[in-house]
């Protein structure tokens, strides 16, 4: 049904963080009521409210009435996963982005973050508070860095978004790194293993594109048309940020590139190591099939009564010790044979290691 809200049973408890600033002061308090937001909304200062969980479905309908949500901007915010998208209300606007943020430098998290954009003020409504990209925005007010207490909310909105496109940069600087420790482990041991992170590695670079994608088309949006909260001394400040989300693609696209390339790298290692293998056995059998063929001719038991010629060799003094000699001979001729043509090259360097 529109514009009902279903709230996961399993989702965080809702939480309000509140910074409000302007150019001389800035002012941050914990663990809000909705209604206490009220007395910090004025025209005098630019207030951030970060809504962290979505578990509390009063809360939630609470700050939908005091900032005249709609029923549908509620719905879109609790209904996760979103696709990134960019609307225009009466009073506000609502901006639904994913955020990455890497974990131990092994993968990443995918976070939907809704912002709702005011005249005075920013919503930030997060799934859960323990990773996000935020932090530097919020340093940058408590600290007076840059112009950013001197501006609007649209510049706070497009601070936080920045903020949440630069996280995207450590996560593929992970996967850059993750890429060099593959070809470096199939050029030393082409395993299963590495194949199947492979094929991980692929599907976690899909999942970024397709989070990175469609914020392209939102910043085209935004840069496109007028809107009542975004001035035009933002756009340039949104254009950076579109550049970012078109380098972000283009690297991701590369490591895309290096996965494919990777999983040729593999079968080609794998190929050259059962050549290795087949060469091996060449080389046996070829020194051996020889001397199999020796022992086979002295082992066929022709009586030597019956013809001179049946086999003299078994009369002589010396014919064991001849026979083990030409079996020699053939051996080491064609293991010199093999070893000029070059085929114990790569043993000869394995012992050299």
């Amino acid at each position: 049904m529109p514009g009902l809200i279903t709230i996961d049973e399993n989702a965080v408890a809702t939480e309000i963080f509140l910074i409000n600033y302007n150019s001389q002061q800035a002012t941050r308090v914990n663990n809000l009521l909705p209604q206490d937001c009220l007395k910090y909304l004025s025209n005098d200062s630019i207030s951030w409210i970060d809504i962290v969980g979505l578990g509390n479905e009063d809360k939630l309908q609470e700050l939908g009435e005091i900032f005249h949500l709609h029923p549908l901007t509620l719905e879109d915010i609790v209904s996760i996963p979103q696709r990134p998208k960019v609307e225009e209300c009466d009073n506000y606007l609502l901006i639904i982005v994913p955020m990455a943020i890497l974990i131990d430098h092994q993968g990443f998290l995918l976070e939907q973050i809704s912002l709702i954009v005011g005249k005075n003020y920013v919503l930030t409504v997060q799934e859960e508070g323990q990773y996000d990209s935020l932090e530097g925005v919020r340093e940058r007010i408590r600290l007076n860095k840059g112009s950013i207490r001197q501006q609007k909310s649209g510049y706070l909105a497009y601070a936080i978004w920045d903020a949440i496109i630069d996280g995207y940069f450590p996560v593929l600087e992970s996967y850059g790194e993750r890429i060099e420790e593959l070809e470096n482990e199939i050029l030393a041991s082409p395993t299963e293993q590495i194949l199947s992170k492979i094929y991980q590695l692929r599907q976690e670079l899909l999942s970024l594109r397709r989070a990175i994608w469609p914020q392209r088309d939102t910043l085209n949006a935004l840069l496109r048309d007028e809107y009542i909260v975004i001035d035009t001394t933002i756009k340039p400040y949104l254009r950076d940020c579109y550049d970012h989300v078109v380098q972000i693609l283009d690297v991701i696209e590369n490591y895309r590139e290096f996965a494919n390339g990777l999983m040729d790298f593999y079968l080609s290692s794998v190929s050259n190591k059962m050549n290795e293998i087949m060469k091996t056995l060449t080389v046996i059998s070829t020194i051996f099939i020889p001397l199999t063929f020796i022992v086979g001719i002295y082992g066929m038991n022709f009586n030597t009564d019956k013809s001179p010629y049946n086999m003299p060799e078994l009369e002589w003094y010396w014919g064991y010790v001849f026979v083990w000699v030409l079996m020699l001979t053939v051996a080491f001729s064609l293991i010199i044979f093999f070893w000029r043509r070059g085929w114990f090259k790569n043993l000869s360097t394995v012992k050299k290691r």
